[in-house]
């Protein structure tokens, strides 16, 4: 019987300058660079309204608490509208109306005129589970979740708390808060890499991974590089994904890490021989 120690999968050929810390330090600084900007109004919907209600969070945290626990197996943006397009068919989007509907109400708002989710019945449960929550553990106030400087973890165990939400989404909504938001917590260890497609593919052609890593692998890789705050990472490595290291055809000649990506090396020395 032969040991599979994992080595039998694909990790492309890194070389001198490609190691694993500059790959590292480069996803570090750029992250880094983002969590340092100031504050600015962000485009979760591309939608301005929408946006200026998720932006909201001294007036409106429960639209952002909402917006994260929708955003599964649909485009991000048409996710993140739903609160507010909940709120236009309520004509109504104080805490204290939504505490009053019903689940048959969330569910209808939900559907008509026409389904604002592929899995109405599903997550009518999770938008009317959440407010219910947030009113009983949070007073109503869903920026109780984050407020008061907590851990990490803490918000993360907060969020997991929610219908429907796994580490995922905790995890991205607690790096958001920290990123974008700049809210403020005592540590940032348990902040994750949300490790969806495009951050999985990145991580695999930059050599930090095999080709077919478990989103597990990818997570704990990136908790191996950058244990302080391993969600640093999230952002930059999901920006090259969606920009330039497209599943076929990768951009490899404009992307911004291509001097230390294994991959794009390999692209270069196979044109040069062509």
């Amino acid at each position: 019987m032969t040991h599979d120690d994992g080595m039998s999968k694909r990790v492309p050929r890194v070389s001198m300058g490609m190691t694993p810390s500059a790959i590292r330090d480069r996803l570090v600084a750029e992250g880094r660079r983002i969590f340092q900007e100031p504050p600015r109004q962000i485009d979760f919907a591309k939608d301005h309204d929408a946006d200026t209600l998720l932006n909201d969070l001294a007036g409106h945290p429960h639209a952002f608490v909402l917006a994260c626990i929708m955003d599964r197996q649909i485009k991000a943006e048409l996710a993140w509208v739903i609160p507010f397009r909940i709120g236009q068919r309520l004509n109504d989007f104080s805490f204290a109306g939504l505490r009053k509907l019903s689940l048959e109400e969330v569910q209808r708002l939900m559907s008509e005129p026409s389904p604002l989710h592929r899995f109405v019945k599903e997550m009518s449960m999770n938008f009317h589970a959440a407010v219910q929550r947030i009113g009983d553990a949070y007073s109503g106030d869903a920026s109780r979740i984050w407020s008061g400087r907590p851990s990490s973890a803490d918000v993360i165990y907060r969020f997991l708390g929610f219908r429907g939400v796994g580490p995922k989404i905790a995890t991205m909504a607690t790096n958001i808060l920290a990123r974008e938001f700049k809210v403020l917590f005592s540590d940032y260890y348990s902040i994750d890499v949300s490790a969806d497609v495009h951050v999985k593919r990145v991580f695999a052609r930059l050599g930090l991974c095999s080709s077919d890593a478990s989103v597990e692998e990818v997570v704990y890789r990136a908790r191996a590089l950058h244990p302080e705050f391993p969600g640093l990472m999230d952002l930059p490595a999901w920006k090259i994904g969606r920009e330039w290291c497209r599943p076929k055809h990768p951009l490899c000649t404009e992307c911004v890490v291509q001097d230390v990506c294994p991959t794009a090396s390999d692209c270069s020395r196979k044109a040069a021989q062509a």
